[in-house]
């Protein structure tokens, strides 16, 4: 008897263990709300897969089906017809996405840094004029006047690039981790070994600040690649329309002639009856969400390794 209870015992938490412990059944409840949320966020993707690959006309008969009933490829077919101003447009998304990402990590993860420093003079007002954009901004109008007549910027690839590359939720992070993560003793002995400012931050803090790098990434990529809005204010020429901007011009104009159908004669009536409206739509949904949704795992693949590199050894 005396043994068992000794084993008994020997079997349960001690400490803050048993605090983390999950019986059984509320495990199972967690698991199945877990799941439920998961499928909340994959069944709309997979009907709007789904979509993109029935006819036009059966989607006209048979509604939204997970399971097509006259599978077709004439969404993505539509969009090949178009493949020449799509693969330009993907060019510069690309560009923008990538170059924008990377100088909106510098500029961010440099600014929090300095914010960080507690024996920074400016640090109060500095982090001040950086928090107001967060409750005030100045407008579009003015918005506007700066970026296209103050800093010449329209028609530049540039205006897709420089109005997103640094908010200041993303430096109030970066602020808010460097203060808290690393360590001052760090910093304090690298400057006895007589190290500068921008050395310590580009050899000790970034390599051991992955996490945050990773989540700032991340925020700007989804920012940059889903972004339509700058080309639609800042940019007249085609040929530098990001791939949102030219897809919502190509659904904006299919949903024009469907508007317009009576007044555009029979020839074009006809044509527009056989234009894949629903299952183009669709494809170019897919189209935009593919690619983002591929580069997620690499971000989290950072973000985990991240989380298990230190700086402080004993």
């Amino acid at each position: 008897m005396a043994e068992r209870i000794k084993n008994k015992k020997k079997n349960e938490p001690d400490g803050f263990d048993r605090f983390n412990r999950v019986s059984k059944p509320v495990d199972a409840v967690l698991h199945v709300i877990f799941m439920l949320a998961a499928l909340t966020c994959v069944i709309p993707v997979l009907l709007v897969v789904a979509i993109s690959f029935s006819a036009e006309e059966s989607i006209l008969e048979y509604g939204y089906r997970f399971i097509p009933k006259i599978p077709s490829l004439e969404g993505y077919t539509f969009l090949i017809s178009q493949g020449k101003m799509i693969a330009r447009a993907l060019g510069i998304s690309l560009f923008v996405t990538i170059a924008g990402t990377a100088l909106g990590v510098l500029l961010t993860t440099l600014m929090g840094y300095v914010l960080s420093r507690p024996d920074y003079k400016l640090n109060g007002f500095l982090t001040m004029v950086v928090f107001i954009p967060m409750v005030f901004n100045g407008g579009l109008v003015s918005t506007y006047f700066i970026v296209s007549q103050f800093l010449g910027l329209k028609d530049s690839v540039w205006a897709l690039i420089l109005p997103l590359s640094v908010s200041s939720f993303n430096v109030i992070v970066c602020r808010t981790f460097f203060k808290t993560t690393i360590p001052e003793s760090l910093v304090e002995s690298a400057k006895m070994d007589g190290a500068s400012q921008l050395v310590i931050f580009s050899r000790i803090v970034l390599p051991i600040s992955l996490p945050v790098l990773a989540t700032i990434g991340l925020f700007l990529s989804f920012a940059y690649w889903n972004d339509w809005y700058q080309s639609m204010l800042y940019i007249d020429d085609s040929k530098l329309l990001s791939l949102q901007a030219l897809l919502n011009q190509i659904l904006t104009n299919i949903q024009m002639l469907v508007k317009n159908a009576a007044t555009i004669g029979v020839t074009a009536a006809e044509m527009l009856a056989k234009m894949p409206q629903e299952s183009a739509r669709m494809a170019i949904v897919v189209l935009i969400v593919l690619p983002i949704a591929c580069a997620y795992p690499f971000f989290q693949k950072y973000f985990i390794s991240g989380l298990t590199v230190g700086a402080v050894k004993g």
